[in-house]
């Protein structure tokens, strides 16, 4: 019998990461097909400034992904991050999570 080969999706998100409508994207992609999860968040060297560790917020997602969720951790400019995680993953699909415009501060969207 043939196995069935894994969807590798990247999910990029910070404080996005426990969202319910983050949770039910993710919770859909798992039941659509196999694959396997990687969650890529941003790197915080100021504890206090976190949002989260990588492990609470792998943890968060593993009931959706019903699966175990690989974590990355990125650099300081997130778009390098983002870049480096797909050139170095074998990733098939990336889900990016982001805050709702009203609260996104210091940022000019056009």
């Amino acid at each position: 019998m043939e196995s069935q080969q894994k969807t590798r999706v990247l999910i990029v998100a910070n404080r996005t990461a426990s969202t319910p409508r983050l949770l039910e994207a993710v919770r859909r992609r798992a039941e659509a097909s196999p694959c396997e999860f990687a969650l890529l968040i941003p790197d915080v060297t100021d504890r206090k400034a976190a949002d989260w560790t990588l492990d609470t917020a792998q943890r968060l997602l593993r009931p959706a992904a019903r699966a175990k969720v690989e974590g990355l951790v990125g650099g300081p400019d997130p778009f390098e991050s983002v870049k480096d995680a797909v050139r170095q993953g074998d990733f098939d699909e990336i889900i990016i999570s982001t805050l709702p415009r009203r609260v996104r501060s210091g940022c000019d969207v056009t």
